[in-house]
């Protein structure tokens, strides 16, 4: 039997829809709902989809929340929207939302504690469901604060010692071996690291990464070849890597702690005419956007940022589905991405330049356009981890 025509005043309502596709209200609200559409017979949905449609419905968030004590929002605290790494993180995370019908609430807080005080204070006025925090800062209130206090909160990009927060990284000491294995195959030995800024959850794990892979490789960790920056910027790498270079020690290679802080060394190196890398080879983090059109292109370790958003909304939704769910925590295996800017040492004097080197241009960094060749790229995947690790399908 076709649907009844309705002539409407105002906007429509669920009774309206339940009206015009025949059926009662409750099965509208079933059919409209992504999580209980299986529930409802395929036919039967179908016609309540259409007259939805037919005469413009849109669901009351409000009303729906006032019944179910579900806002069907989950608040987001991103430390930088600019940073493209973090915009693959939220379209992963309003991508696995959006099929179980929440809505990610976006807000940018520079890693401020106030702007994040602020925003979460609005949010949960606003009655979000739940949180999902890229929080950078290993010391962090919402952390002791917020959890305690019982609030959904799944962490994306960190975690916490405890286990006690549901939490999904890329597993950075794999990376960083990795890193520092494919250096040693090269003949390196004496490997300098630009760390990040401790006091961030990516630059301590990734520096205690480094440590353990030179000492598995019973490789020397000289505290002279270890410079910690103040923030992940490019400036900050070149300071860092003029700070090596002034200390006047042998090293012929550099583990960035991301790729900024790489393609500050490449400042730097070019500042004091070493050539990348003939006299150092350098190894950037995370494979951002646009570091192979770089000459030399950049041999980085490639992170799974839009799986590690999708992850933590799955991550979310569990929480919601289920009180009894345990927290987990889940590491995503990275890729090294070999590139030109990593090559074997070389047995000449252009490898011991660190000494010498004076100040001029080297001339070496020129996007794939300029004359000359790229280096060619590989991939290699690290083994996944044997710490409570999952893949997507798992979460599915």
């Amino acid at each position: 039997m076709p649907p009844r025509k309705l002539s409407l005043a105002g906007p429509a309502t669920l009774r309206d829809v339940a009206r015009v596709a025949g059926v009662h209200p409750g099965t509208v609200s079933r059919a409209l709902n992504p999580q209980t559409r299986g529930l409802v017979n395929e036919r039967t949905a179908r016609r309540v989809l259409e007259a939805a449609e037919e005469l413009g419905y849109r669901p009351n968030p409000i009303a729906r929340g006032l019944r179910t004590n579900r806002s069907h929002t989950i608040g987001v605290l991103v430390p930088d929207l600019m940073n493209p790494l973090f915009a693959a993180v939220v379209r992963g995370i309003e991508d696995g939302l959006r099929e179980a019908g929440y809505t990610p609430l976006i807000a940018n807080t520079d890693n401020d504690a106030t702007r994040e005080r602020v925003a979460y204070e609005a949010m949960s006025a606003r009655q979000v469901d739940g949180f999902i925090a890229a929080t950078a800062v290993r010391d962090h209130w919402l952390l002791a604060d917020q959890v305690g206090a019982g609030a959904k909160v799944v962490l994306v990009n960190r975690r916490v010692d405890s286990d006690a927060i549901p939490a999904v990284t890329g597993n950075d000491h794999e990376g960083i071996r990795l890193a520092v294995e494919h250096l040693a195959k090269l003949g390196h030995r004496r490997i300098a690291h630009v760390a990040g800024s401790q006091a961030l959850y990516t630059g301590w794990s990734r520096h205690r990464g480094f440590l353990d892979a030179m000492r598995a490789r019973r490789l020397e960790v000289d505290p002279g070849l270890v410079v910690f920056s103040d923030a992940f910027n490019e400036r900050e790498g070149a300071r860092c890597c003029g700070e090596l270079l002034d200390r006047r020690r042998d090293f012929t290679a550099i583990v960035a702690g991301n790729d900024l802080l790489a393609l500050g060394c490449y400042d730097a190196l070019e500042e004091r005419a070493l050539r990348c890398p003939e006299g150092v080879s350098v190894v950037g983090y995370n494979d951002m956007p646009f570091v192979e059109r770089f000459r030399p292109p950049l041999t980085t370790v490639r992170v799974p940022h839009y799986e590690l958003g999708a992850t933590a909304a799955a991550l979310m939704l569990e929480q919601l589905r289920s009180r009894e769910a345990p927290p987990r925590q889940l590491e995503l295996a990275p890729e090294l991405v070999i590139r030109g800017s990593t090559a074997p040492v070389a047995d000449t004097g252009d490898r011991a330049t660190t000494r010498t080197a004076g100040k001029g241009p080297a001339g070496q960094r020129r996007t794939e356009g300029e004359t000359g060749t790229a280096g060619e790229t590989r991939t290699a995947r690290a083994g996944t981890a044997d710490r409570n690790t999952a893949s997507l399908d798992t979460l599915q």
